[in-house]
């Protein structure tokens, strides 16, 4: 196995890593090299989660292969290489979909598990990891399956567990009957912060997402759009062609008055009376893998993105959070609000039963300072940040937010005695080390 060295980023690009990294092909390329390093994938990951500085990393995106699946019961077990997208594209017109799925289909099914990723049906259906009826990985040199009713607790801290406890070859998947491949989608404009609050709590479709106009003040404070879809049956409309972002965006493409006029732009596409039309499943769900490198759009400097979940009682704090954005005047589109179930499957996960909110900001000026209010305002309300999606978190804050971090470092440790598998963003917020 050839170890190459390469200077690579999470998405958001703000974060970078150089390292030797290797990309096996087999079970047998793997092996040789499952001790070196910790795994990564599609690096969707905004920030840091995936890299490893001046170490080695293990890339398993050429792990991607259709092992087995029961047309009964809707198993599907692939490896961990395997990317969401694909596993929709190929069985929709069957009749199946992974029960969850995030804003992107170019994330794999190991990035997903160690992330416990959600989607836009988590009031119904829960995170990812609570559709994984088996993980198999390599752990200390060895080949282990772990399932939630065997290995309860090693699973639970796999599941979110951000790469630490093994390196995940395959998974069995429970996918969930879908009534086509085509998604329903309604979009409706809405005027206000209240109506914005309003209309996702009382939405009835079991998908849902909120856009904010994160531009708008005054009497137009939280407008946006809310939109909601479900499978149907029909003829799949034509999907536009994936075209790549053409440049690095220079400057003043993320400058308040250009992100206005975008705002501004987007919401008219909705007629004030609402529309419903049909779309590709890719279209709803990945909307902005039509656009390659999307990424670019940000500069050169990257960008860092918050997203927060917040107790549904903490509507105030939440508020507060979006009013500090809007007067910071910096934020990028789209800025995304959705309410939250319950469902976790992991001692890490993200996911409190609440609101979260998601929004950009270019790598420059003060953002960072910017951030880190949000993240302070975030713990006072009980809330918590999306590992998956930070770059700036300090340490002393997600132990607070993580109330279960302890344990899951226990078991990490000795998972990983010798620190094989550690990450910048395990390093940065020291996620391993001892709690004081």
């Amino acid at each position: 196995m050839t170890w190459k060295t390469t200077t690579y980023s999470g998405w958001g690009r703000a974060m970078k890593a150089t390292g030797e990294l290797a990309r096996p092909e087999t079970a047998a390329t793997l092996d040789a090299v499952a001790g070196e390093g910790p795994a990564i994938g599609m690096r969707r990951s905004y920030g840091d989660t995936a890299l490893n500085s001046g170490g080695r990393a293990i890339d398993m995106t050429r792990m991607d292969r259709f092992l087995d699946f029961n047309e009964t019961s809707g198993e599907l077990t692939v490896e961990a290489g395997v990317r969401l997208g694909d596993i929709a594209r190929v069985f929709a017109p069957k009749g199946w979909l992974p029960a969850v799925l995030p804003g992107t289909g170019f994330a794999t099914v190991g990035g997903a598990i160690a992330n416990d990723v959600h989607g836009k049906n988590h009031h119904i259906l829960g995170t990812f990891g609570q559709h994984v009826a088996a993980i198999t990985m390599i752990q200390n040199g060895k080949q282990v399956t772990i399932t939630p009713e065997k290995n309860a607790a090693m699973f639970q801290a796999t599941v979110a567990g951000l790469g630490q406890t093994g390196i995940i070859t395959s998974a069995k998947l429970k996918l969930m009957a879908a009534k086509g491949d085509l998604m329903m989608v309604t979009e409706r404009r809405v005027n206000n912060w209240d109506e914005q609050l309003d209309a996702l709590t009382t939405a009835k479709s079991p998908y849902t997402v909120g856009w904010i106009d994160a531009t708008a003040s005054g009497a137009d404070f939280g407008r946006g759009i809310v939109e909601e879809g479900e499978t149907g049956f029909g003829i799949v409309p034509k999907r536009g062609r994936s075209r790549s972002f053409p440049f690095e965006a220079p400057s003043f493409a993320t400058s308040r008055a250009i992100v206005k006029m975008f705002n501004a732009a987007y919401l008219r596409r909705v007629p004030v009376s609402g529309r419903t039309t049909a779309k590709p499943i890719s279209d709803f769900y990945f909307p902005l893998d039509r656009i390659l490198d999307w990424n670019k759009g940000y500069g050169k400097a990257g960008f860092h993105q918050f997203q927060c979940v917040v107790p549904l009682t903490e509507v105030n704090a939440l508020k507060a959070i979006m009013e500090r954005i809007v007067a910071a005047g910096i934020a990028m589109p789209p800025t995304v609000i959705k309410r939250l179930g319950a469902g976790s499957a992991g001692m890490m996960s993200f996911p409190i039963e609440g609101w979260t909110l998601a929004v950009d900001f270019p790598n420059r000026g003060q953002s960072a300072a910017l951030i880190d209010e949000l993240h302070g305002m975030t713990e006072r309300a009980g809330g918590r940040v999306y590992l998956a999606k930070d770059s700036l978190l300090k340490p002393e804050r997600v132990r607070v937010m993580y109330p279960e971090l302890a344990a899951w470092a226990k078991i990490a440790k000795k998972a990983d005695p010798k620190g094989k598998l550690i990450t910048d963003m395990v390093r940065r917020l020291k996620l391993r080390e001892d709690m004081a």
